[in-house]
């Protein structure tokens, strides 16, 4: 089933790469793509952590094919728990 999720933000219709979602229909990872010649910036973080104000999931992973950073978002500290390895679906689903 596919589904496409628009933020606004700064009277910008932003649009989701990827959701990532648990059976019941949480929410669980943003994933943004670049393309292989896009370096992945502070700035590509921003856009991602732009999307998860609406979304509130507790993974974002980024990638340009080349690198790929996943993280879990410490909402707490309004920080990212970077990980060296993407973590599988049914260990995401355990933590929510």
């Amino acid at each position: 089933m596919r589904h496409e999720y628009y933020i606004t933000y700064n009277a910008l219709k932003k649009r989701c790469d990827c959701v990532v979602f648990s059976k019941e229909g949480v929410p669980l990872l943003i994933v943004e793509y670049k393309a292989p010649y896009v370096l992945i910036t502070q700035q590509t973080f921003d856009q991602v952590a732009i999307y998860n104000r609406e979304l509130n999931v507790p993974y974002l992973l980024v990638s340009n094919g080349m690198e790929h950073f996943f993280c879990r978002v410490n909402k707490e500290n309004k920080s990212y728990i970077f990980s060296h390895s993407i973590t599988p679906y049914n260990d995401l689903i355990v933590d929510i």
